[in-house]
Formats: C-alpha cells, structure tokens, sequence
C-alpha cells in the first residue's frame, strides 16, 4: 500500500540566494501516522511544510522534487499542481496549524465565522448545518462553551483557547493530513500537554495522518512514530521515532539530545536560601484590576492578579516563579520593578548596595525611580518585539546610557562592544539592524542592552521560552556566566520547569495569583507536594518514549482549585495558608 504522503528529492531556493535552503529532502507518512520533523529554527522543517500547501515567499522557488498525495484526492503531485487546483487541496485535504495563533486569526472577525469560512469554502453546506458543525467541533476540542467560543473574537481568549480554534479550523473539513507547525512552543506545560493529547484524540477519530514540526524532543517522544533530523536544509537522521530516541546515530542529532534541558535525577535536598543580605523583598503584595462592566447597569468586576505574595530574593541568587498564564508570575514581576503598584498593605523593598539605604520601590520619587531604574532591569519573552525595527544595534544597546547620562559618544561605543563581547556577539555587527539576527542572537542582544547600565538585578520573563533547545543552552549558560563574574540576582519568570531546574535556587509555583508551593529545585521536583505542582512536572514531556505524559494527573492538578483534595482546596472565600512542611518547604494546604 502507498504511503498517504511521499516527498522525494525537494529542493527550494531563493532568488537571492545561489545555494539551496531545502536540499534533496526526502520522507513518507501513511494515514493515521505522526511523522516529526525536528530541528533548529532555520533547519528548513517549516520550509518544507509550507510547501506541501504551496505557501512558500514570493522569493522562493521549488527548484525539483516531487511530493506526492494519495487519499481522496487521488495521486496528485503537489509540486505541480495548478493554483486553482491548490485551492481545492489547502484546508481540505491538507490543513495546517500556524506557530502564532494570534498573528493567524483574524482580530476583526469572530472565531466562529473564521472557522465556518473553510466549510463554505470546500462544501455545499446550509448556514445551520455548517454553524452546528463548527459547535460540535469546537465542543471536540474542549471548548467548555462552543457557543461563547463561536461569538468571540481571538483577544478574547487565552493563548491555549486560540490554539484550540485553530486546531478546530484545521479538522473541520476532516483532512487527510494535519500539518502542526510548533503548536504548543509558546503554551504553558499543562496547557501544551493538552493540547497535544487533543490532536492524537482527533487523530484516533478522523483517521488523519499528522506531520509535526517541532524541536522539542519530549513532544516528539509523546506523539511521534516516526522522526526526521533536519539541519542546514538536509535530512541528517531519520527513522522510527524508537530507533532515533533511544540510539541517535548522527552527531548533530546527539547534540540536540545533549543540548535539551531535564529535570535532573534525585539529589541530596540543598538548603533553603539564605534570609540575609536581601537585594529583593516583596512583602504581602496583593494586585486588584478593576474590568469596567460593558453595560452601566451591571457592577465593575475585580480580578485579583496576585495574592499575598511573599518572596525573598538573597544577593547573587535566582529566585524562579513558575505556573501557567494567568498565574499571577509578570505581574510580580511588574510590581518588583516599580511598573505596578500594589494593593495597600503591600511592600517592596530593594537593596542595591548592602551599604546604602534600601529603597522601598512602591514608595520611591521620581528622582528616586530614575536611579532605581539603572540597578534594575529586565530581559523580556519575545527577543523579535522588545528591540525596535528602526534601531540600530549601536543605538539600541547606547538609548540607556544616553538616557541616564553616561559616557561621552566614544566611551559609550566603547561599552556596547564589551557588552556583545560578554553575550558571546561580535563587535562587528553594531551597525546591523535587528532583523539581520537570529532569535538566540536577538536574546543576547537584549541581555546585552539590559546589562549596559551594569544592574544588581535582572527580571527574566521568559526568556528562552521561544527559543530552539541547542540556543536555550547557550542562554541559559550565558545568564549563568554573567551571574558569576558581576554576581548579579535574577528574578526568573518561566514555565518551564528543566529550565528552572537548571538555573534556580529556589522556586516558587504560582497558580490563582497565589503562592502555592515553594522550596529549592532539588526539593520542589522530588517531593512535590501540592496538586498543582504534581501537574506541572506530569506535563512536562521527556524525551523517552516508555514515559508518556500522565494526561489524569495534568488534568486533575490543572483543574479548578475547588476539585482538589480537601487539603488543598480553596476558594475565593477561604485560602489555606502557606506552612513550611519541612526546613526551606512551604505548601498552601491546611495544616
């Protein structure tokens, strides 16, 4: 029997470009299979995804190869298939789910009419019959109200409800190929492990075959049979994905394995940190939002962020929050650096300098904030949006200094190439504009502007989240290095937790704006205690096939906090406190 899908010898080019970025690529999936395709961010993986469905820049150009679809559109060649005959094949027979599901749906138009377009498309189908189609997809999916969900415009739902309407978009025709590029590399764990279980659930229902462009090895362990290593636009490795997990034969592909971080084996409990020498103390910081009802005759709705939180950060260390959106981690984050105030009641003190009088940064003058400002900064999630397009790199990594005074033009020249020394760039590329980089360049870029004020503090929000496992490593390698010559304290907001594992000494897990566990990693991830964080490290993927992700334990830790076990639970009514289970362990539970 015939493979569903069979390419052979794909070769793509630009015009601009005299080698080939897709070289002689060559794989096969059959119906009901998940083929993977893994590798770094410019490995030509999503290249040779977009043009199975003919997507490719206008730059662009299959220079030979064939790629040919069997299934109910027959034998078909979709290298050379005319347009008008594509447009029968995109969304019908070959669906793909995009990497942002923001930047794919339209803001202007509901999610419910976006996904009705494919039916009216590709059907002769009534309005009814195709809107209840869409409700019972989207009830398929897990949307817990379809009917909200078909009337809701996508800023109105979290980055997980997106990637489900996308999801939903994607198999409403039924297709007999789903291509996932990185559906879950910006989803928290919990979420990303359910998502995932989503598509294989789909998958078992419609009989599709899945093609996964990813460069998480753990997501390839859960959802892969078969694996193809992608490199400089050529196959390196490929076979079954038993074979390529547990014996990569091919160098580059035991330098993704080396390169991916894990929750390291059981070691002896570290000591709690330290209390003394405090440079960060959030003491009982409660946030309010206040959402103006939309109608005048409805009350205002108060959301709490966070909770009475509680942290201490000691000289020289890292201090990690961990928990999914909406868990309450930025907006800390905010509030430690003054971009927030607190609820009353609530205080930060920050302490620079030993010597000095700390500053209580909810509190501080203006003058007081412009000073504060150079002792403290922050490294944000996404390295594309937080360096500005018209910048050069020069005048991007200079705008802090100008701003706060320092230098004269040379000397602050003079500081921007010790900077791109520090993060491992090269002096030359200061005249070059950001869109020259590469995301792991563009990150460091960003570390560099934020340590040009050379800072006692760094906020870390996210900052590797979006970034291929072998740049995650240099990364995070690069903060461990600069932490250890300039002794710097990090705040480190993440959701990942083999990354915290990695970098932090101490970990506090957040769900709900409140503080729910907290200990040292040695600790925390051996003898997890509270529901939530048994979820967190249940949906943590491994890259071995015989653990699969536990999809009861994610749901029952992920679930609402009133479904816990009786000693865990909580409302908005009653809270348990936050009790020290042992030396440098704290649960919220009732004691």
């Amino acid at each position: 029997m015939s493979p569903l899908l069979t390419v052979e010898d794909l070769t793509i080019g630009f015009r601009n470009s005299p080698a080939p970025v897709v070289n002689g690529v060559s794989f096969s999936v059959d119906q009901g299979e998940t083929l993977a395709l893994v590798g770094e961010s410019g490995s030509g993986k999503t290249l040779s995804c977009r043009a199975l469905l003919r997507i490719l820049p206008r730059s662009a150009t299959i220079s030979s190869g064939e790629m040919i679809l069997n299934g109910r559109a027959g034998g078909i060649d979709l290298a050379t298939l005319s347009e008008r005959r594509m447009r029968g094949v995109r969304g019908n027979f070959v669906s793909m789910i995009f990497q942002e599901p923001m930047r794919s749906l339209s803001p202007l138009h509901r999610i419910g009419n976006q996904v009705v377009e494919v039916l009216h498309l590709h059907q002769t189908i009534s309005k009814s019959a195709a809107r209840q189609l869409v409700l019972d997809t989207f009830d398929r999916v897990g949307f817990p109200d379809p009917e909200r969900a078909y009337d809701a415009y996508p800023f109105e739902m979290s980055g997980g409800m997106r990637q489900r309407a996308m999801i939903a978009m994607a198999i409403v025709s039924k297709p007999d190929i789903l291509i996932a590029d990185e559906p879950t590399t910006a989803l928290d764990v919990t979420t990303q492990a359910q998502v995932l279980g989503l598509i294989k659930e789909v998958q078992r229902e419609i009989g599709m075959a899945v093609i996964l462009v990813t460069h998480d090895l753990g997501v390839v362990a859960n959802m892969a049979e078969k694996v193809v290593v992608m490199h400089r636009g050529r196959v390196m490795e490929s076979g079954t994905a038993q074979a390529v997990l547990t014996g990569p034969a091919h160098p580059y592909t035991q330098k993704l394995f080396a390169a991916a971080p894990a929750i390291p084996a059981e070691t002896q409990p570290a000591p709690p940190m330290p209390e003394t020498d405090l440079i960060l103390d959030i003491k009982s910081v409660t946030k309010t939002y206040t959402t103006r009802a939309g109608v005048p005759w409805k009350a205002d709705v108060h959301v709490q962020a966070c909770r009475n939180v509680d942290l201490k950060l000691p000289r020289g260390k890292t201090l990690a929050i961990v928990g999914e959106s909406g868990s309450g981690k930025t907006t800390c984050a905010r509030i430690a650096l003054g971009a927030e105030r607190p609820d009353d009641g609530g205080e930060v003190i920050f302490s620079p300098d030993p010597a000095q009088k700390p500053i209580i940064v909810n509190r501080m003058p203006k003058a007081e904030r412009f000073a504060f400002q150079r002792k403290a900064q922050m490294v944000f999630q996404d390295p594309y949006s937080s360096l500005s397009p018209r910048m050069r790199v020069i005048d991007a990594l200079c705008e802090p200094l100008e701003i706060h005074g320092i230098g004269n033009r040379s000397e602050r020249r003079d500081r921007t190439v010790e900077m791109l020394r520090t993060v491992g760039l090269n002096p030359d590329m200061l005249n070059r504009y950001p869109h020259a980089f590469s995301g792991g360049q563009r990150q460091r870029l960003s570390i560099a502007r934020a340590l040009t004020l050379d800072p006692a503090l760094i906020v870390c929000d996210e900052p590797t989240s979006a970034l291929d496992v072998s740049v995650q490593e240099q990364i995070l390698n690069l903060l461990e290095d600069i932490q250890e010559k300039s002794n710097l304290s990090y705040l480190f907001i993440s959701h990942d937790l083999a990354v915290v594992a990695r970098i932090a000494d101490e970990v506090a897990v957040m769900r709900s704006g409140l503080i729910v566990e907290q200990a040292p990693p040695e600790t925390l991830f051996h003898n997890p205690q509270h529901p939530y964080t048994k979820a967190l490290l249940a949906a943590q993927p491994l890259p071995d096939i015989a653990r699969p992700i536990n999809l009861k334990l994610v749901a029952q830790g992920a679930g609402a906090p009133d479904s816990w076990p009786d000693r865990f639970r909580f409302d908005d009514m009653s809270v348990p406190t936050l009790a020290e289970v042992e030396p440098g362990h704290k649960v919220r539970c009732n004691v």
